[in-house]
């Protein structure tokens, strides 16, 4: 297993599979379970699939399509998406999920990771915080249900969802999404800095080069979406993974 993951992360709306561009303008790239057992094949290590619909209407989980993505499965699957309550993620643990993904929940009350973990263990709780750059450059605190920027420290929340028990965290990097335009590294560095826990990076990497910034910058893990769903200039969709071999090379030298 690499020292550094590499997480294909799926976006799900409406039960299909999605690819936003800065958290906006979802384009439908195909069926979810394809997308799968194409990663399976890949041999990939862990993925992250995220119902981006769920928490912004105030639905529940989809239970049973969440089953069905579980049982297809050959690698550890984390999922996020409407889980509020303990009871909602004891049924998804029941159902094969491995890791449960949380923000809106997290946001308004840190003390359902901390009941999650005390129940199921850290290992199973990524908080996952989304970091968008105001027109100066500053880095603020997002929520993509509400779809807005917030008040208070980052880094100071996610000490305080380390600390309530986390287990990961999954940092977003909001301007960076879908443009396969590079990582952003100050916000890795200042994550890294801030917890002990490990930081997984997302938003922007197209190359093995940008992931080996964001490990270098101190990320544990790196997750992206438009990189293994896209192919070419005119963003034709394929499902890709890199060769084991070379992420060995780029990662874990």
């Amino acid at each position: 297993m690499l020292k550094h993951r590499v997480i294909p992360c799926l976006l799900l709306r409406n039960g299909g599979l999605v690819k936003t561009t800065k958290f906006r303008d979802p384009k439908y790239v195909g069926d979810p379970l394809n997308a799968i057992r194409i990663f399976n094949e890949k041999e990939v290590d862990e993925l992250i699939v995220l119902d981006i619909e769920c928490s912004r209407v105030g639905r529940e989980p989809d239970y049973a399509l969440i089953e069905e993505f579980a049982g297809e499965c050959f690698m550890p699957l984390a999922y996020g998406g409407g889980v509020s309550k303990v009871e909602q993620a004891k049924e998804l643990f029941a159902r094969g999920v491995e890791k449960l993904c949380i923000q809106t929940a997290a946001l308004a009350d840190l003390s359902l990771i901390r009941q999650i973990a005390d129940r199921f263990g850290s290992q199973s709780i990524v908080v996952s915080v989304d970091i968008k750059k105001s027109l100066l450059g500053g880095a603020r605190h997002y929520s993509a249900a509400r779809q807005r920027t917030l008040a208070g420290s980052w880094t100071e929340f996610i000490r305080a969802a380390a600390d309530a028990g986390a287990g990961e965290i999954l940092l977003n990097a909001v301007d960076r999404d879908g443009t396969l335009s590079g990582m952003d590294v100050e916000i890795i560095r200042e994550a890294t800095a801030a917890c002990s826990v490990p930081i997984i990076a997302a938003g922007g990497a197209a190359t093995l080069a940008h992931m080996r910034a964001a490990v270098d910058a101190g990320a544990s893990a790196v997750a992206a979406g438009a990189m293994f769903v896209f192919h070419g200039p005119h963003r034709a969709v394929l499902i890709t993974y890199p060769r084991y071999h070379d992420l060995i090379s780029a990662l874990d030298r």
